[in-house]
């Protein structure tokens, strides 16, 4: 008998930056990041993930004129989430196996040490995604994986629990963009101050099942 697999609430979440507040953003700069891009490619993270060898320590500055200072969380770093160092604990205590981390130099306006950051990365991918059982949009041309989960418009997304297995956290090779977490991370998160309103510090999490 064939086991009901729908997408069921509370169970999986789409976990990525909280871009919701607007205005200016932040005002880092990523002073080096160009150097430290592999040959021939626009961003530092490559296709497969993880983190290339690097010449040099990633060195961010801070201009007050540009924006706010970071968030706990922040996206769009050549590929890379950009984390603090609590939260970098915290991910690193749930699932150390699913993260990847390098430190950055982090400079403040005045030429002081600022706080510790660090670029980071999901480096788990399974293919994991019942698509028979989901709602998901699928996009077949001119992908290099042979096709795109695409999350315009909305989703309704089904795992497979024996893919998964002990793991907290994962991306699919079809949107290397979205990452998946469980109930077990979602919660920690919460309970460690991250995601939550009306001060997410930079964490947004989405039910998996309506997102």
């Amino acid at each position: 008998m064939k086991m009901d697999n729908k997408p069921k609430a509370g169970e999986f979440y789409v976990i990525s930056s909280d871009v919701r507040g607007g205005g200016p953003g932040h005002g880092v700069v990523f002073e080096n990041e160009k150097g430290l891009r592999p040959a021939g490619q626009g961003i530092i993270r490559p296709r497969d993930g993880g983190f290339p060898p690097l010449g040099e320590t990633p060195r961010l500055l801070y201009d007050k004129r540009q924006g706010r200072m970071p968030e706990d969380l922040q996206g769009g770093f050549s590929g890379y989430w950009l984390t603090s160092e609590p939260l970098k604990q915290l991910l690193e205590s749930v699932d150390p196996d699913g993260f990847a981390f390098v430190p950055c130099e982090f400079v403040l306006e005045d030429g002081s040490q600022g706080p510790p950051y660090f670029l980071c990365d999901v480096v788990r991918t399974l293919d994991a995604l019942d698509e028979a059982a989901s709602t998901v949009k699928i996009l077949t041309e001119g992908y290099s994986a042979g096709k795109h989960y695409s999350m315009a418009g909305g989703a309704s997304l089904s795992f497979f629990k024996d893919v998964i297995g002990s793991a907290h956290v994962f991306r699919t090779p079809y949107n290397s963009r979205l990452v998946i977490c469980d109930r077990v991370l979602r919660d920690a998160l919460l309970d460690g101050g991250f995601g939550k309103a009306p001060n997410s510090r930079g964490v947004w999490l989405e039910d998996a099942a309506k997102y």
